[in-house]
């Protein structure tokens, strides 16, 4: 319950950022943040991360929504039941899922956060969930997941040494 919670949080915060850019700022029109660092910058990305497949809305629509429902089948059936694990999930989850509302209801995505001080493609908040949780789901992967799998098969009595030797 909390997880979904938590995901219906991400999606609110996304889609209330977009709110708040569309409806202040016409396309491609900019307002400082953070000036010299961070300006908020209205534009409509249909491509993925860094503009991949620029164009290919419904590709991109179609392989978000089932990466997401493999996700979300990760959470429900708690295949990974570390809270590291669960709560990195979680964030891709929102994320995506942010990004998949826009997907389906505009044929883009709003993206709005542009660093002044070097060339990054301009991101939005579900881009920044997915980002966070991606690298929290690698780190909590590579260097907990094996050593978690260990304590809890040698807890449930199936790694014993055989008796008698």
């Amino acid at each position: 319950m909390l997880y979904i919670l938590a995901i219906a949080l991400c999606i609110a915060a996304d889609q209330a950022v977009k709110l708040y850019v569309t409806s202040h700022l016409a396309l491609y029109e900019s307002a400082p943040l953070l000036p010299g660092f961070l300006e908020l910058f209205y534009i409509q990305n249909t491509g993925g991360g860094f503009s991949i497949l620029t164009n290919h809305t419904q590709l991109l629509t179609v392989l978000t929504a089932a990466l997401m429902a493999v996700i979300a089948v990760l959470l429900v059936k708690k295949v990974f039941s570390h809270p590291l694990a669960m709560w990195t999930l979680t964030l891709i989850l929102g994320g995506g899922l942010g990004n998949l509302i826009d997907r389906v209801r505009l044929g883009y995505v709003v993206d709005m956060f542009n660093f002044q001080f070097v060339s990054y493609p301009v991101f939005n908040v579900a881009d920044i969930l997915v980002v966070c949780g991606t690298i929290g789901f690698a780190a909590y992967y590579l260097l907990l997941h094996d050593r978690i799998a260990e304590k809890e098969t040698s807890s449930n009595g199936t790694d014993r040494p055989a008796s008698g030797a």
